[in-house]
């Protein structure tokens, strides 16, 4: 059956269902879920979750001040957030009402209790999970101590991991013990609900170290296939980076926010662009994936210049991000640049100007990019002024904008036909990078990402298509296009190098070790090669 047929037949299983019992209305996929005793493959919510091949999961730490604020420059004049924020005391840049912020509240802060929270909401919404992505939110992580990083991290592959005992039984989810153990059917909601189930967790949540957790989840049945850590470039020297490494982290998203320093410097912003690039090279080098937070219409920058901004963080080498998060510049209650817009001494772009920008700028996006948002995720009932769109992607691509960046070309769930391998090669932050790319009429069904500097390494593999289970075959997923791209990868390394890294995830090393010959080596998987 056609999953339009599927989609067709539960709409009118559940139409008929409120019928007979006389619900008020139509039942959710989510409240089916609740009361079933199995999981019907058929019902899935949100089937663009997971349709990048991983489930994410964003968490955030507990509210702290952002570390310039310490030197008496900050904070930024556009930040919400913080201890002391006109919403309260919330994560930095935060309003305390967007998903993420309210699901950390909601447990506390603890990593542990946000991760078993998002995997409970993950089973309810029908989704694989046992491939994850974790995004650590709320500031400048590596600005707080090394002690609460790393017990913070630790017990994010905790929770993983005991999640994975709790539930899991011979390679099969036990559904009954997850609803008894959550106590569904129920409202999911009920406060009484939280309070006890927060105090199961508690109990499960033992002294544990970052190491024994790591090794354990490298054999786990839900993994940390990816790490994403956020910070400042001015937080981000080898130092901090050396950090990150050993925490399992695999992409970094600097708050780059401008390229101009006088732009910066009018936003309080606490660092200069000379310190973005030197950020850029060593995260590069480290091999980790590069993302760039970009503020457009910021004070004292322009419609010219931000246009001008995209075109150079692409022609510029030292520059060329793998990723980008562009947020529009918003204005919310609390901040300096509230004030300024209150004393009209700040005008916000307008959607017209917005989506004449990004119709325009997504010109210069090159096809080893991915645009990951084109806005915030915070509420609009907060912002004040500025652009308050939903759905700003989908507005600009209905107004003409063109873009071959991977998210708008990765495969999806479309049919593949014939699959050709291309390489494209560019210069970047003093090294070589080769973007190899599997391609089925002109969709990306997956990518390896290889930079040849003073080593050749791997700073990415992805396949693409719905998440499945480790050792079985999906639409896409594992049926040996990773194994293709990094054999064409090595084949380039092997030229001018003896030996090639591949920066891993966790929960993906025995991947490069049984699948493919490599070998624990530091925070990497190595292999020699053999010319």
């Amino acid at each position: 059956m056609k999953s339009s047929e599927v989609e067709k037949a539960l709409k009118l299983m559940k139409k008929n269902l409120a019928k007979q019992y006389n619900l008020n209305k139509t039942p959710s996929n989510i409240e089916l879920l609740n009361y079933l005793s199995v999981k019907p493959k058929e019902i899935i919510t949100k089937p663009t979750r997971t349709i990048s091949g991983v489930a994410p999961i964003a968490i955030m730490t507990k509210p702290h001040k952002c570390p310039h604020i310490k030197t008496g420059i900050g904070p930024c004049i556009m930040c919400p957030g913080g201890i002391k924020s006109y919403f309260g005391s919330v994560p930095q840049s935060y309003t305390g009402k967007e998903p993420a912020t309210m699901r950390a509240i909601r447990n506390n802060y603890d990593p542990y209790l946000q991760i078993f929270n998002r995997l409970e909401q993950y089973v309810l919404l029908n989704h694989n999970f046992e491939k994850t992505e974790i995004i650590i939110m709320g500031g400048t992580f590596p600005s707080l101590s090394k002690k609460y990083q790393q017990e913070f991290v630790t017990y994010i592959f905790k929770a993983l991991n005991d999640f994975s005992e709790l539930f899991f039984k011979d390679d099969k989810f036990d559904f009954l013990k997850f609803k008894k153990f959550f106590e569904l059917p129920g409202d999911v909601k009920d406060k009484q609900r939280i309070i006890n189930i927060h105090k199961k967790l508690l109990k499960l949540k033992k002294k544990s170290s970052l190491e024994k957790e790591q090794l354990k989840n490298e054999n786990s049945k839900i993994k940390c296939v990816a790490l994403c850590i956020e910070t400042r470039p001015d937080y981000c020297t080898q130092k901090e980076i050396n950090e990150m490494l050993k925490l399992g982290c695999t992409r970094v998203e600097l708050g780059v926010q401008s390229i101009y320093d006088d732009v910066l410097e009018k936003i309080n912003r606490g660092h200069k662009v000379n310190e973005t690039i030197k950020a850029t090279r060593l995260l590069k080098e480290n091999g980790l994936k590069v993302i760039f937070h970009l503020i457009p219409g910021l004070p004292g920058s322009s419609y010219k210049k931000d246009l001008e901004m995209f075109k150079t963080i692409f022609n510029n080498d030292d520059f060329k991000p793998d990723g980008l998060k562009i947020y529009p510049c918003i204005v919310i209650k609390g901040t300096k640049l509230y004030n300024l817009w209150k004393n009209k001494k700040y005008i916000p772009l307008t959607l017209e100007k917005i989506t004449k920008l990004l119709i325009e700028a997504k010109k210069f996006i090159p096809e080893y990019c991915r645009v990951m948002r084109v806005e915030r995720d915070i509420s609009s009932k907060v912002i004040e002024a500025g652009i308050k769109m939903t759905n700003l992607r989908q507005y600009i691509h209905e107004k003409g904008a063109v873009c071959r960046c991977i998210r708008c070309r990765e495969i999806k769930n479309e049919n593949i036909e014939k699959v050709e391998f291309k390489i494209l090669e560019y210069n970047a932050s003093n090294g070589k990078e080769y973007f190899i790319s599997a391609e089925s009429n002109d969709k990306i069904v997956g990518f390896c990402r290889l930079r040849l500097d003073k080593k050749a390494i791997i700073r990415e593999l992805h396949v693409y298509g719905s998440a499945i289970s480790l050792g079985k075959k999906g639409k896409i997923q594992h049926k040996g296009y990773g194994i293709k791209l990094m054999k064409i990868a090595e084949n380039i390394a092997k030229k001018n190098y003896k030996k090639i890294f591949v920066i891993a995830g966790i929960g993906v090393k025995n991947y490069y070790k049984n699948k493919l010959g490599y070998k624990k080596d530091g925070f990497y998987m190595s292999k020699i090669l053999n010319k």
